[in-house]
C-alpha cells in the first residue's frame, strides 16, 4: 500500500471543501541568493544513514541545477491526516499520493496541471499505459507523474518458517497452503502465523486484495456508471478465510487493529509469520522498520485457479502543488524527473543513484513493478546489478512470477470510502466468533452501493 514509494495502494477520496488547497505558495519562492526554493517530500521516520543518503541526492541535483535550492520536508502519505495536510497548506511542494487519489485531485485542481513539463521528457511516451493512466486527466495529459507501481504479494518470514519446519524456499502456493503454514507457525513458535491489515482503510484494501484473488471485483464499471459488487460468493469465501483462520485454527494472533505501520513493524520484529502488502516492501521494512534480511521472504500472491483470479495492483504518483509558481513547478518536474524517473531511464543516473543508496547501506534491487515499457525495466536491473544489495534468491519466489500475473487495478469509484466500509466487514469478522458473514456481506453492499449512487 505504500513503500517509501507508498506501496501501497490506498488512498483518500478528499472533500469537496479542500477543492484548490494544497501545500506550497501561490507564486514563486526566491532565497536570498536569488535561487527557486522547491520544498520536496522526504520520507517520515527514516533512518540516518537513510536521511543521509536523500541528501546526497539533494547535493547532486543542486549540483546540476545551480538555480535551485532543495529542501526536504518530511512527508508521509496516510489516510488519516492526508486531508487536513492538505487543507492547512502543510504539504510540500513536490509530494507522493497513492494512485487511486490520482483522478480526484486532477478533477479538483488540487495538483498542479505540470502535463506541459513532463510531455517534454524523453520518455514520455514510454510509460506503461495501465500505470501512466492514474496521473491523466479526462483529456489524458499527464497531470502526475507515476514513479512506482505495485502488486500485492505474500511476505512471510524464513526464520519462523525454519523454526516451524516448513521449507522458506518453498513458500505456499495455494490458500489452503497459507493456513496450514500459519496453523504450524503458531503452533510451534508462539507467534501470529498470518495477520491481516483492519483499520485507516487497510482493512477494505487486503480484503478487497483476497477478492480479487478468489476471482471477485469490489465494483462493476460500465462507462461512469458503478455497481457495487461485495455481496459475491468469491468475497464470501475471502471472508470465511479469515474467519477459519481467526476461530478455528487461532493463527491470527491477538492484534486485529493494525494499520500498515503497524503490521510491518510487528513483522520485521519476528511477531508475524505471513502477511499481504505490495511486493516491493522490503525498502520499507528495512530502512523504517530495522528487519533483519535474513528473515526476509516474499512470494507471489496465491491465486484461485479458473475464473478471473487476479492481483490487486496499484502505485505511486509524484504531484505538484498547486500554489507554486511557474518556475518552481518547472523546477519541481526536474526534481521528479532526477529523483524518481531519472534512476529508471538513465543509465549515468542509474547507477549514481544506485551507488549512492548502496554506499549509505540502503536496499537496492527491491521488486518494483516497471512504470515504463519492459525493455527500459530490464536495461535498467543491468545497469545497477553491480551494486544490488538485497538477498535476491530470497526474492525470487516473487520476482520470478510477478510478470505473470494478472494485475487488477484497485476500484475506480470511491474507493477509500468502500475500504472504509469493509475495514468494518474484517473487524467484526475478527473479534466477533458469531458474526453473521451474510449479513455483513449484504449491509457493506447496501452502503457502498448508496455511496456509489451519489457519485
Amino acid at each position: 500500500m505504500k513503500s517509501s514509494v507508498i506501496t501501497t495502494g490506498i488512498a483518500l477520496v478528499l472533500v469537496l471543501s479542500a477543492c484548490g488547497s494544497g501545500g506550497g505558495r501561490s507564486e514563486d519562492d526566491v532565497s536570498a541568493d536569488g535561487k527557486i526554493v522547491v520544498e520536496v517530500a522526504m520520507d517520515a521516520g527514516l533512518e540516518q544513514n537513510a536521511i543521509d543518503a536523500f541528501n546526497q541526492r539533494v547535493t547532486q541535483f543542486e549540483a546540476a541545477h545551480s538555480d535551485v535550492d532543495i529542501r526536504p520536508q518530511e512527508y508521509t502519505w496516510t489516510a488519516a491526516t492526508f486531508t487536513s495536510q492538505l487543507a492547512g497548506g502543510t504539504i510540500p511542494d513536490v509530494f507522493t499520493v497513492p494512485f487511486t487519489d490520482g483522478r480526484g485531485l486532477i478533477e479538483r485542481k488540487q495538483i498542479a496541471d505540470v502535463s506541459g513539463e513532463v510531455a517534454k521528457l524523453p520518455y514520455a511516451k514510454s510509460f506503461n499505459p495501465n500505470v501512466a493512466k492514474a496521473g491523466q486527466s479526462t483529456d489524458r495529459t499527464q497531470w502526475a507523474v507515476p514513479i512506482a507501481a505495485y502488486g500485492q504479494a505474500l511476505h512471510y518470514n524464513r526464520t519462523l518458517f525454519t523454526q516451524a519446519g516448513l521449507d522458506p524456499d518453498d513458500p505456499p502456493s495455494t490458500w489452503d497452503e497459507v493456513r496450514v503454514a500459519a496453523k504450524q507457525i503458531t503452533a510451534r513458535t508462539g507467534q501470529a502465523g498470518y495477520a491481516q491489515m483492519t483499520t485507516d482503510n487497510t482493512g477494505g484494501w487486503i480484503l478487497t486484495t483476497l477478492d480479487y484473488a478468489y476471482g471477485g471485483r469490489a465494483e462493476e464499471l460500465k462507462g461512469d456508471k458503478a455497481t457495487a459488487t461485495i455481496d459475491t460468493p468469491e468475497m464470501a469465501k475471502a471472508v470465511d478465510l479469515m474467519r477459519s483462520m481467526r476461530w478455528d485454527d487461532n493463527s491470527m494472533g491477538a492484534n486485529f487493529l493494525y494499520d500498515w505501520a503497524g503490521i510491518n513493524q510487528d513483522f520485521a520484529a519476528g511477531r508475524i509469520g505471513m502477511y499481504v502488502s505490495g511486493g516491493g516492501n522490503y525498502g520499507n521494512l528495512v530502512t523504517q522498520n530495522a528487519l533483519k534480511p535474513q528473515d526476509y521472504g516474499v512470494t507471489v500472491l496465491p491465486l484461485a485457479k479458473g475464473g478471473d483470479a487476479g492481483v490487486l495492483g496499484g502505485g505511486t504518483l509524484a504531484v505538484v502543488s498547486p500554489k507554486t509558481g511557474e518556475k518552481t513547478r518547472a523546477a519541481a518536474v526536474q526534481w521528479i524527473d532526477f529523483f524518481y524517473v531519472g534512476k529508471l531511464t538513465d543509465k549515468d543516473a542509474a547507477v549514481l543513484n544506485a551507488k549512492t543508496q548502496s554506499d549509505s547501506g540502503q536496499p537496492v534491487g527491491t521488486p518494483d513493478l516497471p512504470v515504463l515499457d519492459r525493455a527500459t525495466y530490464d536495461a535498467q536491473q543491468k545497469w545497477i546489478a553491480d551494486y544490488v544489495n538485497v538477498p535476491v534468491d530470497q526474492l525470487e519466489p516473487y520476482t520470478s512470477g510477478m510478470f505473470d500475473q494478472p494485475l487488477v487495478p484497485e476500484p475506480a469509484k470511491s474507493t477509500q470510502d468502500v475500504y472504509k466500509i469493509l475495514d468494518t466487514v474484517v473487524q467484526t469478522v475478527l473479534t466477533d466468533k458469531d458474526a453473521d458473514v451474510k449479513a455483513l456481506l449484504a449491509d457493506a453492499q447496501s452502503q457502498a452501493q448508496a455511496l456509489l449512487d451519489r457519485g
